[in-house]
């Protein structure tokens, strides 16, 4: 009697239980159990079952600047006396000078420059030493909290869900691969080779007296795994069309695409920042983040849009750290 009791408890237990309870949040525990259960019409074999998600804007915060372009600026000022030059070379030099719209309104290739050149001529080994140091104190300028505890509760609730029922997880941003393999086990508990991302060059290399091996960064940028570079990385690393796609920017549209456009079931959906009293709200204007062409298509195409404000009742775990 215990034992039947338990079952019973655990078949109804909520398993999103900071998603409110609504359409948002029915659609995807329907859509879930219609390729999960054995004799569906929608069944799928769980090697099927891929799902991607975004990084920045859907899994953790990206506002007021990503949190790799954080990193890369204070690694500028930190490796400046070692490259005077930079303080008369664009964009190097609106960083030193504290210009953060000069540097934003100088688009994709100098914030590229940037992150290139704080990056590269060091081992991975290093990069993945000095990013974790900088995410074990670096604080968010506006809710003084580490990074890493800035990860939505609502999508952690997801990707433990999705995991439990056979899915395969996976990040696909336009981050760099290496800067999030630092973190997402920690974080999403998403191993390393489960994070696709974009990635510059690395040259294979002999290192001291006893030429032990190594992987130099190199300043050139390898792939951008962003907009229809995504489905690409996709392809290239997975193999497999996704399920289940979750993005929140028109960057994360042909991922969308891709995945909606399969044979079989699907289930896409973007974060809409809605709440600038809990986190931020932002959409079609914004130069972080920019929710514009993906909207629309959203709506024409009736995928779900998460309004967070609405569809999220805590948008960060609990924080018990010093404020």
């Amino acid at each position: 009697m215990i034992v039947a009791l338990l079952v019973a408890a655990a078949a109804v237990a909520d398993p999103l239980p900071s998603w409110t309870d609504g359409a948002g949040k029915k659609s995807i525990i329907d859509f879930v159990d219609r390729v999960t259960r054995e004799g569906s019409a929608d069944y799928l074999a769980s090697r099927e079952r891929i799902a991607v998600f975004d990084n920045d804007g859907t899994l953790w915060i990206e506002q007021p600047m990503y949190v790799q372009f954080a990193f890369a600026l204070d690694r500028i000022k930190t490796l400046a006396p070692l490259h005077p030059e930079w303080r008369t070379t664009a964009p190097f030099k609106d960083v030193l000078n504290g210009d953060s719209k000069a540097l934003l309104s100088s688009g994709t290739h100098a914030l590229l420059q940037v992150i290139a050149g704080s990056h590269s001529g060091m081992s991975t080994e290093d990069f993945s030493t000095i990013v974790g140091s900088w995410l074990a104190t670096a604080k968010h300028p506006r809710f003084q909290r580490p990074y890493t505890s800035l990860a939505y509760q609502p999508m952690l609730e997801l990707l433990d869900y999705l995991r439990s029922q056979g899915f395969k997880t996976f990040i696909v941003s336009g981050g760099g691969v290496e800067f999030m393999r630092v973190f997402a086990e920690q974080v999403y508990d998403i191993p390393p080779e489960q994070a696709i991302g974009s990635s510059a060059a690395t040259k294979f290399v002999a290192v001291g007296t006893n030429g032990k091996p190594a992987l130099l960064k190199e300043p050139q940028i390898e792939f951008v795994n962003d907009g229809p570079g995504k489905p690409s990385g996709i392809n290239r690393f997975i193999g497999r069309r996704p399920v289940l796609a979750f993005g929140n920017s028109d960057g994360d549209l042909q991922m969308l695409q891709w995945t909606a456009g399969g044979a079989g079931p699907s289930f896409v959906a973007l974060i809409h920042h809605t709440d600038a009293e809990r986190e931020y709200a932002y959409d079609r204007n914004s130069t972080i983040g920019k929710l514009d062409k993906a909207l629309d298509e959203a709506q024409r195409q009736r995928w779900l849009v998460v309004d967070m404000k609405r569809d999220w009742q805590p948008i960060f775990a609990e924080y018990q750290g010093a404020r």
